[in-house]
């Protein structure tokens, strides 16, 4: 018993990536689709990433895509055949290389689910897409990561219930629809009550915070809702979105965290899930900046902090 707990104390994180996690946008995109390479380039940089390398997921097949979202969509998006409307509602263009991108990131999240099922815990370099509801994407949400993965992994027997635990400054609205109804997912989101989108779909829980709100007010506030969700409902696995815009820097965000707010948030959903035995998938969420570095740099942040829980 021994030398198995010497051992698996010893294996590094696991960290998904895949260089299709990266698309070519239009010069002067407001996206920062360019932190994904960074933060990748960081994690082996700063030695998170072991001598294996990234577990590399393939692109989820478009059967697996549609048990979250509607075939017809799924089949646009992969034919680009997108409705402008609905691009627009995106903010991306629905190119091959865009699609190619929102199925590896859902096949990421997936293997993220898995590994995690597997190790305790585990994190993508990418994920998080939560404006993507059931019917079409939004807000730089093609597909909904999460939402497919939980779908996949209770497709196939390996879990029951789920739990979301966003923190993105944004509400989980795409998110909140996909499981609306559904006793066997469970989703929170806290984050900040008048930023986007305008409307909102209800969470099982939902905590929208004031503009400006920092450090202090913000962790207590996510030790009661994190503390209060854990105690109505008992998953099997946890996905947890570690957006980095609740920073006080972010160029969408409405909130004040510090560095050391962001690593202390994660720090204490990370306790509190692993704590009681619960498997955690981690994904970035979102994060704008104009400095790649700065933002890469943030968004490592959960991967720092995950590799603590080994």
């Amino acid at each position: 018993m021994l030398r198995i707990a010497l051992y698996a104390k010893a294996m590094p994180l696991a960290i998904v990536h895949h260089p299709f996690f990266n698309a070519d946008l239009p010069d002067g995109h407001r996206f920062p689709m360019a932190k994904f390479r960074r933060l990748a380039e960081v994690l082996v940089e700063t030695g998170l990433v072991g001598s294996d390398g990234f577990h590399e997921p393939q692109p989820a097949d478009p059967a697996i895509i549609a048990l979250a979202h509607d075939a017809g969509y799924v089949h646009d998006v992969l034919e680009q055949t997108v409705p402008a409307m609905v691009e627009r509602g995106i903010g991306l263009p629905m190119s091959e290389g865009v699609a190619r991108r929102a199925r590896c990131a859902s096949g990421g999240t997936l293997l993220t689910g898995r590994l995690a099922l597997k190790q305790g815990i585990a994190c993508n370099t990418a994920g998080g897409s939560h404006h993507a509801r059931r019917s079409h994407g939004a807000g730089f949400c093609v597909f909904n990561d999460v939402g497919v993965a939980i779908r996949a992994l209770q497709a196939e027997g390996a879990i029951g219930t789920a739990m979301v635990i966003d923190c993105d400054v944004h509400q989980g609205d795409g998110t909140a629809d996909i499981f609306a109804g559904d006793k066997s997912v469970f989703t929170l989101s806290i984050h900040a009550q008048k930023n986007y989108p305008v409307r909102k779909v209800a969470s099982d829980l939902d905590v929208g915070l004031p503009d400006g709100t920092g450090d202090a007010d913000y962790l207590d506030v996510l030790r009661d809702a994190v503390a209060a969700a854990l105690g109505r409902f008992s998953p099997d696995i946890v996905f947890y979105n570690a957006g980095v815009d609740p920073h006080r820097d972010d160029r969408l965000g409405r909130l004040a965290l510090s560095d050391a707010g962001l690593e202390n948030r994660d720090m204490r959903v990370l306790d509190m899930v692993r704590s009681r035995g619960i498997a955690l998938a981690g994904v970035i969420g979102g994060g704008y900046a104009a400095d790649v570095d700065v933002l890469a740099s943030r968004h490592a942040t959960l991967h720092r902090v995950a590799a603590r829980f080994v």
